[in-house]
């Protein structure tokens, strides 16, 4: 069945590598971006350039998730246009690496109002529409580092990620009886395909910095980059995380899964997050609340 599907952080990686699969598999895809008529204009018009080619409903809109009012105004864009809106994919979410002392409170900040508090805004316009209706998706792209191993000098985007991912879990157990689905996608440390490593921030205090790198720790960046691309198998692929997400936007109501798996390094996080899992269904089962276990229609 078609959808009307909004992605968060559609301009590069596994946003845009997604939203081209989602349109190829038949849905109204919304590729969202910030300043589509500044620093994304190139990618914005690739998009619709693509679109145009391929005959697939692919669009673009404009869409800041540490704007409140950017995220109404793109929600708001949809239904004016659709009439209702199926999916809902946060995938936008910004990487650093470094030594953790030397980023800055600030720094600190500003990576949790993209990774974290920029999905409560885009929930917080979507999500009433989504109850309106009694049906919707929740597609959250969370990280294999939430729970699998975690290298140093990924601090601060670690943490984030791990934030978003306990904000998707329980979120999941709130929306169930309106209709809404949750499904948690965990792509592993893909070095490949994405621009992530690419466009990682560094600490804004080098002096910090220097302490470590020009230190004990020094070369150990390239060692770490080269040990997680030797854990990558030659045929890892990075649209494999977008082919498992037009899967599970595929599948009938009521029988997406929790949690998906994309991790060809197999760095742990699938059997930490399955204990994890288990262990919150267990709970709500001796609390009486297993009933938000599963989505019903609303």
């Amino acid at each position: 069945m078609k959808q009307i599907i909004l992605i968060t952080g559609a301009s590069s990686g596994f946003g845009l590598l997604t939203a081209r699969a989602l349109a190829a598999a038949g849905h109204t895809v919304y590729a969202s971006m910030r300043d589509v008529a500044g620093r994304n204009a190139a990618n914005a018009e690739a998009v619709l350039k693509e679109a145009a080619e391929r005959q697939v409903d692919l669009r673009v809109v404009e869409l800041d998730v540490t704007s409140e009012a950017s995220a109404e105004a793109a929600v708001k864009t949809i239904v004016d246009r659709d009439g209702r809106l199926d999916v809902l994919v946060h995938n936008a979410g910004h990487m650093v690496f470094g030594p953790a002392e030397a980023f800055t409170a600030e720094q600190y900040a500003q990576l949790y109002d993209v990774n974290v508090l920029g999905t409560q805004r885009v929930n917080r316009a979507a999500l009433p529409v989504m109850r309106a209706q009694g049906r919707g998706l929740l597609l959250w792209v969370s990280s294999s580092s939430t729970r699998g191993g975690t290298p140093p000098f990924l601090a601060p985007y670690f943490a984030a990620k791990a934030a978003m991912d306990s904000l998707a879990v329980s979120y999941a157990g709130e929306l169930t009886r309106f209709g809404i689905e949750t499904s948690i996608m965990v792509p592993g440390a893909f070095t490949r395909g994405t621009n992530h490593f690419a466009h990682a921030d560094k600490p804004s205090d080098e002096p910090r910095a220097a302490a470590y790198m020009d230190g004990p720790y020094k070369g150990m960046p390239d060692t770490i980059l080269k040990g997680l691309a030797a854990l990558e198998p030659a045929d890892a692929d990075a649209g494999e995380v977008a082919t498992k997400i037009v899967e599970v936007v595929g599948l009938p109501f009521g029988k997406r899964p929790f949690r998906v798996h994309v991790d060809p390094s197999q760095d742990g996080a699938e059997i930490v997050s399955g204990v994890a899992d288990r262990m919150r269904r267990e709970l709500f089962w001796r609390a009486g609340i297993e009933d938000l276990l599963t989505v019903r229609a609303g």
